[in-house]
């Protein structure tokens, strides 16, 4: 086994790596003069099984590093190629719900499976359907396993608190938390009249006098998280805390979150976040671990469900 990594998140891979106990293996990516990319193999990888961790999260750089880290690892003989993408860009793309308009999901799935992948692990995917959007093995991880521990660390009050879904497509994340931590569960409608703008409609459930925990799979624009927010407040609620995997934090994110009445921000490593993006409430949660034992299992032959097991 041979783990490598794009340029997406070396911070993130070289964690994985030090979990499971070897180095990143040697490679080389770079960009010529015009913005096209080389990417080579600085080691022998022929009969290995070979996992390349790289997230897909914009620039569009980070799906053709992969692509072509993909295609040199099988041109190079590699007995198995595993792609790790620990955000899934795209994602929100699974459907056509208006005419006119492609299916990127489905389409960044076709060109990993033609690039030569044999294998996907990811985590916390935008919708759970994308896994048939390919004839490979997928592997859907859950990030809960590691930002669980974390909500246990700073004593939580479980007796008067409720998670609320910030819209339906979140909601069986959220039930999933609301039953492992034995608290109540509420639910936003939420109407969104254009892509990035969300409007709450109506809220199902009681949030008065409630300690509040906000389950998404990622923040983008933080506009959904913060709607939610102040509707959770408007409502009565105590304090707020958020929870979300991949933090995407594009456009008008920061400032909205900052103004928010939102106590804490709990997030995961799968995107890389630089430094003017980390403010005093936003905490970062490594699942680099939960990523490593993946792999070893998968390496191993194990079962990746019982990791789950709480």
């Amino acid at each position: 086994m041979k783990i490598f990594s794009g340029r997406a998140n070396l911070q993130f891979a070289q964690g994985i790596a030090d979990y499971i106990g070897i180095p990143l293996g040697k490679m080389t990516v770079q960009n010529f003069s015009d913005g096209e990319l080389h990417i080579a193999f600085r080691e022998n990888i022929r009969n290995e099984d070979i996992f390349l961790i790289q997230s897909t999260n914009p620039p569009s750089d980070n799906i053709l590093e992969l692509l072509l880290m993909i295609d040199a690892a099988r041109r190079a003989s590699a007995r198995s190629i595993v792609a790790v993408i620990p955000y899934f860009g795209y994602a929100r793309q699974d459907r056509k719900d208006r005419p006119r308009v492609p299916i990127s999901s489905r389409l960044i799935l076709d060109m990993i499976s033609a690039a030569g992948a044999t294998r996907i692990i990811s985590m916390d995917l935008h919708s759970n359907q994308i896994q048939g959007f390919v004839n490979l093995p997928f592997d859907h991880l859950y990030s809960r396993i590691a930002l669980l521990d974390r909500l246990k660390e700073f004593n939580f009050n479980y007796d008067n608190g409720v998670v609320l879904a910030p819209d339906i497509g979140s909601a069986k994340m959220s039930q999933s938390y609301s039953k492992k931590l034995g608290i109540g569960f509420a639910l936003i409608d939420k109407r969104r009249p254009k892509p990035n703008h969300a409007a709450v409609a109506n809220v199902v459930g009681d949030l008065e006098g409630k300690h509040v925990l906000i389950i998404d799979d990622m923040i983008d624009t933080a506009g959904t998280i913060c709607n939610a927010a102040e509707t959770a407040v408007d409502k009565g609620a105590l304090d707020v805390t958020c929870i979300a995997t991949h933090a995407v934090l594009s456009g008008p994110a920061i400032e909205r979150l900052e103004k928010a009445p939102i106590n804490r921000i709990i997030v995961s490593d799968t995107i890389s976040i630089t430094e003017e993006k980390k403010i005093s409430k936003l905490e970062v949660i490594t699942v680099a671990s939960v990523f490593g034992e993946s792999i070893k299992r998968v390496d191993s032959g194990q079962s990746l469900s019982s990791m789950f097991n709480f």
